[in-house]
């Protein structure tokens, strides 16, 4: 009965609209009224859920992406990207990709990602003619490369309530980010031959060097965050700090285009995101602990058991589960909620923690392009001034080729684990 008022309670909550955060403490506290327990086991393990080290890495990473925004450096890297890949058919929609690559090495977060590039990709392909529906679901499809390819603030959140090595999810996320990239981008190639779309630019490799040069220290970006964390140089945790800091002397060193105003509301947004952040791992942290308590895991992985034994049906199970609870549910509460239930069933069929992630985040990042939720969406609906149900209509066809690459990824782990292996060893 106690499980029962959990579940409605955070279901209903949530049909009200009440905020992820206070829907996820609220259910649980309800329950540990229910159930006699000191209502102080609410604060308690919200804090300890809190309590992690690897965790001051989000902030951090935030902050990199708010300052590379601010600073000025998203068009550089557009331009970059533009110089090398516009030359092809629906050039634009290419660069969209190429660009999405690169500042996913620096934010780490899809949202971020949409509502930083997306402005300026979506601007730059109503002047060149393409269509709203094509560049919305561009970008939307293409913001979701950013939570792959490290830094990856979902895959941090995933390794702290794993307890399984960020850096090794990080190196396993680059092979599986640009899959993603390459079947988009055949996606768009066909889509632009059938609709006609032009080439943006011509291929210049001298033109190629000069925006290379103009982009050159934001690239250095990711180079500073993977190469410090797989040389050993320093933590994720310290790679964050290192971003961040890298980012302000490129804004206000360098560039000079970060003023005291504008380094204080990024400073506030930092603060309220990461604030939002946290109150959603530590009441996902009550909940959690609720569900484990109860054993939930471990009757899920019988029912399992008792389903079937064969290892690609459990999988497909799993992907079910992820792709359903990322439809109503934002991603960092997804995670850790999730992961206490489907860690258990993954070690009882050999399937290794390092490609459950991957596949977890890469299935939780098609739930930010599909309705209730939806986060991309919305941002990109605010940005582009497309209505929101044209927004969903234009992003579906892109979620064909993510589906590819997520069945491809899932069935063929070795292309999320090699580079790991080789890196850190199996």
């Amino acid at each position: 009965m106690g499980l029962i008022i959990l579940f409605v309670s955070l279901f209903g909550l949530m049909l009200m609209r009440v905020p992820i955060a206070f829907s996820l403490a609220l259910s649980s506290f309800a329950y540990i009224l229910y159930s006699g327990l000191p209502p102080v086991l609410l604060m308690h393990n919200m804090v300890n859920g809190m309590d992690s080290f690897p965790l001051l890495a989000i902030p951090f990473f935030i902050l990199a992406g708010a300052l590379m925004n601010s600073a000025g450096i998203t068009a550089r890297i557009f331009g970059f990207a533009r110089a090398i890949v516009g030359w092809m058919h629906g050039g634009l929609g290419h660069v969209n990709v190429g660009a999405s690559i690169i500042f996913a090495g620096m934010s780490g977060a899809a949202v971020a990602d949409a509502g930083g590039l997306g402005a300026i990709e979506i601007k730059a392909m109503r002047e060149a003619g393409y269509d709203d529906d094509f560049s919305v679901g561009v970008t939307a499809a293409s913001s979701t490369i950013g939570p792959i390819i490290p830094p990856s603030l979902p895959l941090v959140i995933f390794g702290v309530m794993a307890s399984v090595s960020i850096g090794k999810l990080f190196v396993a996320g680059i092979v599986p980010g640009l899959l993603m990239a390459l079947s988009l981008s055949v996606m768009i190639w066909w889509m632009s031959r059938t609709r006609n779309y032009p080439r943006d630019v011509n291929f210049s490799p001298s033109v190629i060097a000069t925006r290379f040069k103009a982009a050159f220290l934001p690239l250095m970006t990711p180079v500073i965050i993977v190469g410090g964390i797989v040389s050993g140089a320093f933590t994720p945790t310290e790679a964050a700090i290192g971003a961040a800091a890298y980012a302000l002397i490129l804004g206000t060193v360098v560039y000079r285009t970060l003023t005291v105003r504008k380094l204080a509301v990024i400073s506030l947004e930092t603060i309220e995101t990461t604030a939002a952040i946290m109150m959603i791992v530590g009441a996902a942290s009550v909940f959690a602990w609720i569900l484990t308590a109860n054993q939930v895991a471990a009757h899920f992985a019988e029912f399992v058991l008792s389903f079937t034994d064969s290892k690609a049906v459990v999988l497909l199970l799993i992907m079910a589960v992820v792709l359903i609870v990322g439809l109503f549910m934002e991603t960092i509460a997804a995670i850790s909620i999730l992961v206490p239930v489907l860690m258990p069933v993954a070690a009882q069929f050999g399937i290794d923690p390092v490609h459950l992630g991957i596949i977890v985040i890469l299935n939780l990042m098609l739930g930010l392009l599909t309705p209730p939720v939806g986060m991309v969406l919305f941002v990109l609906s605010r940005v582009s001034k497309v209505p929101f149900e044209q927004c969903v209509r234009a992003t579906l066809p892109f979620l064909v080729p993510l589906l590819g690459v997520l069945l491809l990824l899932t069935f063929v782990p070795e292309l999320v684990l090699w580079l790991p292996e080789k890196l850190y060893g199996s």
